[in-house]
């Protein structure tokens, strides 16, 4: 029986980033993808240039409409954009009981675009984290959502024991953008575990989207968090390294 992943996340046309990032990252990994788009954005290698939010209803339909028909192994969330959508989806989450969350908390885009109404990160608090199997913000998100100004690895510590706190089973730090080595740390409540790789030359687009969506197609195969872990930050910084300039700006990871 083949496995299947859910990806609700935004539409980024440059295939890039977001739900179609997701299901390419799937394909690869042999679990076979499926995708709602949460939001729609116009938008290129070198930035978001505007954002099309889904009437909560048709959202609504379209994530209804799926999972009553066909139960994935495992589903991450990436841009969500509005409150409301945050809530529908943990309605529909606790409605069919569906298991192996992994939320992928975006905020910003990688050029620093704002991709948040108001109230967005409390509500992925308090709606999203305790129906998740991972979370994994990278260190601006972890500073926002916390409170917490992540300078290095003790930050990165103590930001991911108080985002357990929120009811997350299992938080990574992804902490690319920290100085010096490139570093994605674990902590499951009981234990860290840090994994560190060489930083590489350049600007990269969407390397949250794909992380997060290997660890979703992990999770699906049966693996373990600390195993999804580990492959998916294998098959992420091997992405980056065959990455391509598709354009004039980010490079776009090679999946």
């Amino acid at each position: 029986m083949h496995k299947i992943a859910l990806t609700i996340a935004g539409s980024d046309p440059t295939g890039g980033a977001g739900l179609q990032a997701d299901l390419r990252t799937f394909q690869r990994m042999g679990v076979y993808g499926l995708s709602i788009p949460s939001v729609l954005t116009a938008q290129n290698t070198e930035g978001v240039s505007n954002i099309l939010e889904l009437p909560n209803d048709f959202f609504s339909d379209q994530t209804g409409s799926l999972l009553k028909d066909i139960r994935p192994d495992a589903l991450k969330t990436g841009m969500l954009y509005s409150p409301d959508i945050v809530e529908i989806i943990a309605g529909k989450i606790r409605e069919g009981s569906l298991e192996n969350l992994v939320v992928d908390p975006i905020l910003a885009s990688s050029t620093g675009v704002e991709l948040v109404k108001e109230g967005l990160p409390e509500a992925v608090k308090k709606y999203l984290f305790p129906l998740s199997k991972v979370i994994t913000p990278n260190i601006n998100e972890a500073s926002v959502l916390t409170g917490i100004d992540i300078q290095g690895e003790t930050g990165m510590k103590d930001a991911a024991v108080k985002l357990r706190d929120y009811g997350a089973e299992t938080v990574i730090v992804t902490g690319g953008h920290l100085q010096g080595k490139a570093m994605d740390l674990l902590f499951d409540g009981e234990e860290f575990l840090t994994l560190e790789n060489e930083r590489l030359e350049g600007e990269f687009h969407g390397t949250g989207c794909v992380f997060s969506a290997a660890v979703t197609a992990c999770l699906a195969l049966g693996y373990s968090v600390k195993e999804a872990f580990v492959k998916a930050n294998d098959f992420t910084c091997n992405a980056m390294k065959t990455a391509i300039s598709a354009g004039s700006g980010m490079k776009i990871l090679n999946i």
